[in-house]
């Protein structure tokens, strides 16, 4: 098993995860903790950003820092990254995670919801990477990258209608792509998670006959668990993935084949 911790321990790093209050970037960012990195979560939601940061600790040990920011306001990022630089020593992890979405036919969606959409979800992940990144060159450090793409980006969902979500995480797969080739030269490595259809706390809000839908045209018949993105997510983070940049995991249960 030395193989195993020697591939793919993360001990002695530490993450950043933005999105990181709930959901996926929560249950990923425990099971990063677990693998042996400390965790600094951003969040917009603060008071849970921190209640997270806090309970990661108690299960894991492990040092949390958290930060309330909004990706989508370059000053705030750029005023939280320093801070939290500060706070932890370095940083050489980022999982790039927050987004949202909007369900809405195109005509019927206003200016405003489209914006929202492409700020949080590529404006906001590019933002927080060039930020990163930039300080990984000027320390010369030598990083990884993991963005919350998905499905999505890949294929039009059905029933419901997102084309502001579809189209934000089609450009988080180009722009991981776009970064990879920029910074493998200073030894950073990018790449991209794109789950399906997970069962989050987000979903569950979601009409019933959707979900049920959704899980019959997964070729597995049901919807992703949080818990299984952690083990694509420290493996692109960790030195298993060393010669690995500028892919896309596709992480759905078979959706995308058929």
């Amino acid at each position: 098993m030395q193989i195993l911790t020697e591939l793919f321990s993360l001990e002695g790093k530490t993450v950043l995860i933005t999105g990181g209050a709930r959901g996926i970037g929560k249950t990923v960012g425990e099971g990063l903790a677990k693998a042996g990195a400390n965790v600094v979560i951003f969040d917009i939601n603060g008071e849970q950003a921190d209640a997270t940061a806090k309970e990661i600790a108690k299960n894991t040990g492990r040092k949390t820092f958290s930060q309330k920011v909004d990706v989508t306001n370059y000053q705030e990022i750029q005023q939280a990254l320093e801070r939290s630089i500060h706070e932890m020593g370095s940083i050489e992890l980022l999982f790039n995670n927050a987004g949202i979405v909007i369900q809405k036919p195109v005509i019927e969606a206003a200016p405003e919801e489209w914006k929202r959409v492409i700020d949080v979800n590529l404006n906001g992940v590019y933002y927080v990477a060039q930020l990163f990144g930039k300080y990984l060159v000027e320390n010369k450090i030598k990083g990884a990258i993991v963005n919350t793409a998905s499905m999505s980006g890949i294929i039009v969902n059905y029933p419901q209608l997102q084309a502001s979500y579809n189209t934000s995480k089609a450009g988080v797969t180009h722009l991981t792509k776009s970064l990879a080739y920029e910074w493998a030269q200073y030894g950073i490595r990018v790449n991209c998670i794109s789950p399906g259809y997970m069962f989050t706390e987000l979903t569950s809000f979601v009409r019933e006959d959707w979900r049920e839908q959704w899980a019959t045209l997964t070729p597995m018949q049901r919807l992703g668990d949080p818990a299984e993105l952690m083990g694509a997510v420290i493996y692109l983070l960790s030195d298993a993935a060393s010669f690995t940049t500028g892919s896309e995991l596709v992480i759905d249960g078979g959706f995308t084949i058929i």
